[in-house]
Parts: structure tokens; C-alpha cells; sequence
């Protein structure tokens, strides 16, 4: 009998526990809708049978602060899986996805990056600059500081690697200090989430980042562009309003077409969500 008393008390302990950090204080929490892992409308998954479909279908995202560190929580359709054995290479128990979270901290033009990372081919808009990005890739942190140190070293203090990245079911899950994102986060903070795909062997100029092109194949997403222009962008969050499928083929559409050398004017202008906002 006390066994079976001890074992409830233990199991009503955990779900409370549960109950708190689904409750912590500061808690943000964005739903995203399924089926929209087509980027602009037109794109398509690799070939290869380890891009499931899903895979890249962003349904929810979370900020849950916890005092010193903050863990963000990306959630995608199908389960998260490492055909590659990403812990032969150092790697983070994953192996296809990536995410960039994007934080705007204070919403004042100038302040920030309108550049988006290597790769990702999108821009913000000046009053909507991005403060700090934290990367949650399935390589581990030593490859993708040496990425940042070598593509994108001016932003280096505004790039956040996570002290902790790993998967569980469904969830992309990275635990960040406090401090490294300037402090614990504001009711007032914008964010955007850019799912892409872990490339282990990118292009010199790209952080990681999975290009798209005309036509899709083994490793390569289809339905964009061989040149550079189009946006390298699966699924991304949207402002509320509307119908968020619809608005996110019209946000990531307006890229200019056959452009060789794409200037910044020709990219996409991907917003922040400020779920705070009233």
C-alpha cells in the first residue's frame, strides 16, 4: 500500500510539475497552420526518402523562459528522426532540419540586422530588425561557430548558439542563456522562425542553409529558382489575420525573378510576429 501511495504522490507531482512549465510565467506560445511547408506556394520536397513529408511543417512555436536560460520550443508535423547518426558527427540526435529564430527586441528602426543569414535569401524590413538569431542545427555547436566565424563574423555577437539542442518527438527543443539574448524576454519582443534543412556540405557562402532550385532532386527542394533570388524558406510564422497560408505564398512571392546577382531590394521581406502586441 504505501508503495502505490508513494507512486500516485510521485505521478500527481510530476503532471504538476508539467502544469508549471506549460504555465511559467512569460510563456509565449504561436500556432502555425499545417500544410503550408510549400514556402511560396510552388516548392517541393528532396527526392531522398529522409525529407518525410512534414518534416519541414512548422505547427507551433514556444518561448518559455526559465530564469538564467530560455528554451524555445519549434514544433514540426512529423516526427523528427537522424537517418544520418548525427552523433558520429558531433551532431545535436538530429539530422534534416534547422530553424532560425529571429528575435526583434526593442521594434526600433535602425537598431538592428535587416539581413537575413546566408543562405536564407530574405530580408527584414528596418523597423522590424532582428537583435539577436538563435540557430538550432543539428550540428554541433563547435561546426557552427566555425560557420558563423567564416560566412557571417560581423554578426557573431547577435548569433546565439544554444547551450543545449535536441530533439523529442515532434519538437525542436534549444535551451539559451538569458543573458545571451540581452535579457529574459519582453511581452513586447517580435520573433520569426525560418525552417530550413541542414546542408552539411553548403555552398562557401551559406550558413548551413539548403539551397531550393527550378527542379527538386535527391538533396535539393524544387519549385524556386537556380538563381540565387528565390527565398530558401520552407515555412515561416505570419502576423494574425487573415488566412495565414494565403499570406505567407503572397510574402515569400515577392522576390524578383531571373536575377543573376540579386541585390537586396530583390528579396523577400519577411515580418516579425509581436504576439504581445495589443
Amino acid at each position: 500500500m504505501t508503495k502505490t501511495i508513494l507512486r500516485s504522490f510521485l505521478a500527481a507531482a510530476l503532471l504538476l510539475s508539467a502544469r508549471a512549465l506549460a504555465e511559467e510565467p512569460g510563456t509565449v506560445t504561436i500556432q502555425d497552420p499545417t500544410g503550408d511547408d510549400d514556402g511560396p506556394g510552388t516548392y517541393t520536397y528532396p527526392t531522398d526518402a529522409v525529407y518525410k513529408p512534414g518534416s519541414f511543417d512548422l505547427t507551433e512555436f514556444k518561448v518559455i523562459p526559465h530564469g538564467d536560460t530560455v528554451e524555445f520550443r519549434v514544433s514540426v508535423r512529423a516526427k523528427i528522426e537522424d537517418p544520418w547518426d548525427s552523433a558520429a558527427w558531433g551532431g545535436n540526435g538530429f539530422s534534416v532540419q534547422m530553424a532560425f529564430i529571429h528575435i526583434d527586441t526593442d521594434h526600433v528602426k535602425g537598431s538592428g540586422v535587416v539581413q537575413g543569414l546566408p543562405g536564407t535569401n530574405v530580408r527584414f524590413a528596418e523597423e522590424e530588425a532582428w537583435d539577436r538569431v538563435v540557430i538550432i542545427s543539428p550540428q554541433g555547436p563547435t561546426r557552427v561557430n566555425s560557420e558563423i566565424e567564416q560566412k557571417c563574423p560581423q554578426w557573431k555577437d547577435r548569433i546565439v548558439v544554444p547551450r543545449i539542442t535536441r530533439a523529442q518527438g515532434k519538437t525542436l527543443i534549444a535551451i539559451v542563456d538569458t543573458k545571451a539574448l540581452g535579457g529574459p524576454p519582453q511581452p513586447a519582443w517580435g520573433y520569426q522562425v525560418l525552417m530550413q534543412s541542414n546542408e552539411g556540405f553548403p555552398a562557401k557562402s551559406d550558413l548551413l542553409t539548403r539551397k531550393v532550385n527550378e527542379f527538386n532532386g535527391q538533396h535539393r527542394f524544387g519549385g524556386g529558382s537556380d538563381y540565387d533570388n528565390d527565398p530558401h524558406v520552407m515555412d515561416i510564422l505570419v502576423p494574425p489575420g487573415g488566412d495565414p497560408i494565403a499570406k505567407q505564398h503572397e510574402i515569400l512571392n515577392k522576390w524578383k525573378r531571373g536575377v543573376n546577382e540579386p541585390k537586396p531590394e530583390d528579396l523577400v521581406v519577411v515580418p516579425m510576429v509581436y504576439p504581445g502586441a495589443k
